[in-house]
């Protein structure tokens, strides 16, 4: 089985944008009672697949009418933080049994669940909605395995998972020639995360995890070593900013 360190490390590849307040605390809200009235505890940040599209949300704060004095303090300090997934990972993991903990409501590209969609219905699935974060996976053929890449020099080969629809196309354009057959298979977040956790198949040691193209872009413009999600440093992982995910509250 994939240790959680391991998990956690093909899931750092992968930017996740946070609205963070100035000290770097995702802004979240209350996660509402539950319909006996029951307090939920907890509280429930957005998890931006897109850099743009989580600051196209600090926008829509900042020229909502009519807000509270408090409210436009907070909205003004408010930045877009990249935080490596493998880090949301391991927090969901350490908390699993705290009432009061941080959830993250992931926020997918409606681009990417467009595409999602349409390659469900093309493979004649009814589909009206789709609702975790889609992931695209090049097969040889439906009934066979996924289609490995090359990395470095060496022989060694991984298999990529994409976050975007765009990329698997390109490698399957580079595959169908050989293999007709060859398809892009949909997955979803939620289900790669729990292949990896339960599933002791050793092809999933080769996975890795491609982020978008605009993240790529984001984090080539990133600092370089020795503390970027693309080179995550192993002695220290929590270094990094926006690794500290305590909770900060604001109420609508």
């Amino acid at each position: 089985m994939l240790s959680e360190q391991q998990i956690k490390e093909k899931l750092d590849s992968v930017p996740i944008y946070l609205v963070t307040n100035e000290k770097g605390l995702p802004l979240s809200r209350p996660l509402p009672n539950a319909p006996n009235g029951q307090k939920a505890g907890g509280s429930i940040t957005g998890a931006y697949m897109s850099r743009q599209e989580a600051q196209a949300f600090i926008n829509e704060l900042r020229n909502a009418k009519n807000k509270d004095p408090k409210m436009q303090e907070i909205v003004k300090s408010l930045q877009v933080t990249a935080v490596p997934l493998g880090v949301i990972y391991q927090q969901l993991q350490q908390t699993k049994k705290d009432p009061n903990r941080l959830l993250f409501a992931f926020k997918p590209v409606d681009q990417e669940i467009k595409g999602a969609m349409d390659l469900l219905r093309q493979s004649g699935q009814q589909v009206n909605q789709f609702k975790s974060v889609p992931m695209f996976a090049v097969r040889f053929a439906p009934d066979q395995g996924y289609v490995p890449i090359k990395v470095g020099t060496g022989n060694e080969q991984v298999v990529p998972l994409f976050l975007s629809k765009q990329d698997a196309q390109g490698l399957l354009g580079q595959v169908k020639p050989k293999h007709p057959k060859a398809d892009i298979q949909v997955l979803d977040i939620d289900g790669v995360l729990q292949t990896l956790q339960d599933k002791n198949d050793t092809w999933l040691n080769q996975v890795v995890l491609v982020p978008s193209p605009e993240s790529r872009e984001y984090i080539r413009t990133l600092p370089k070593p020795p503390n970027t999600p693309a080179a995550p440093n192993r002695n220290n992982n929590n270094s990094r900013p926006g690794a500290k995910l305590e909770h900060h509250h604001h109420h609508h």
